[in-house]
């Protein structure tokens, strides 16, 4: 918005305010708005920070609820993949069973 503002719109509100303040009044007038302008500024860039503060922080809680996620679906895979070894030891442990089932039979006939 300052931005915009050229040398001779600056000069006009200067000759203005001269005019209506007054020589004597005008330098303390001038200090009290270039402090209020000061503290504005400052309350917007503190304002800016806290957003992206907060906007930051709003990621790192959505990138740890997709994390958790995946981590259940790593549980999941995890809990097959521990049935199926379970599974897979149990007719392991009955293989011998079975072997000695198959030798013994053609001998029993």
């Amino acid at each position: 918005m300052i931005e915009n503002i050229g040398f001779s719109e600056l000069l006009m509100v200067g000759l203005v305010a001269l005019l209506v303040i007054g020589p004597e009044r005008l330098p303390k007038a001038a200090r009290l708005l270039g402090f209020w302008i000061s503290k504005t500024r400052n309350m917007v860039a503190s304002v800016k920070e806290e957003i992206k503060e907060e906007f930051h922080a709003e990621e790192i809680r959505q990138m740890l609820k997709e994390q958790a996620g995946s981590l259940e679906d790593l549980q999941g895979v995890l809990d097959e993949m521990n049935s199926s070894t379970h599974d897979l030891k149990t007719s392991l442990d009955k293989l011998p069973q079975h072997v000695e089932q198959s030798i013994k039979s053609p001998h029993d006939k």
